[in-house]
């Protein structure tokens, strides 16, 4: 199975579903002291694991296209890839996150594990499929050392 619908895309697809089901929850609705800043630091905390993330394939010369992982000319271990093998999806989830806090609704506990069980089955099995046939016991070795999300 080849991923078809990018990572963003999903993401922005979940955070509208968020935003419904805490418009139509909204008896579930939580407030709290800080909740903006919480949200905010979520949020900001996502977007830059998400570009440090994008550097590193910049830095290395290969693809970021999700949509291509064969055509990856080097596999990314280094900076955040040392702690997770997926630091661009952990960042979408931050970013989610974020958005969940701010929305104040925790239903959107259930939109956020739907995020996680779609980026793993159509988009990150795909993915790891795809590297390992092309960088062979070398993913392996990297997939015994870091873990898929954190």
């Amino acid at each position: 199975m080849k991923p078809l619908i990018p990572p963003p895309v999903i993401g922005l697809l979940v955070g509208l579903a968020m935003w419904i089901l805490a418009h139509s929850a909204v008896g579930f609705s939580v407030r709290f002291a800080g909740q903006g800043w919480a949200a905010s630091a979520l949020a900001g905390a996502g977007l830059a694991i998400d570009l440090v993330s994008i550097g590193a394939f910049f830095r290395r010369k290969t693809t970021v296209n999700p949509l291509t992982p064969s055509k990856t000319n080097a596999l990314v271990v280094e900076g955040l890839y040392r702690f997770s093998r997926n630091p661009m999806y952990l960042g979408m989830l931050m970013i989610l996150t974020g958005w969940g806090v701010w929305l104040g609704n925790p239903l959107n506990l259930v939109c956020l594990a739907l995020f996680v069980w779609v980026l793993n089955e159509v988009q990150i099995k795909p993915e790891e499929r795809a590297l390992r046939e092309k960088f062979g016991a070398d993913y392996d070795a990297y997939c015994k050392r870091v873990r898929r999300w954190i």
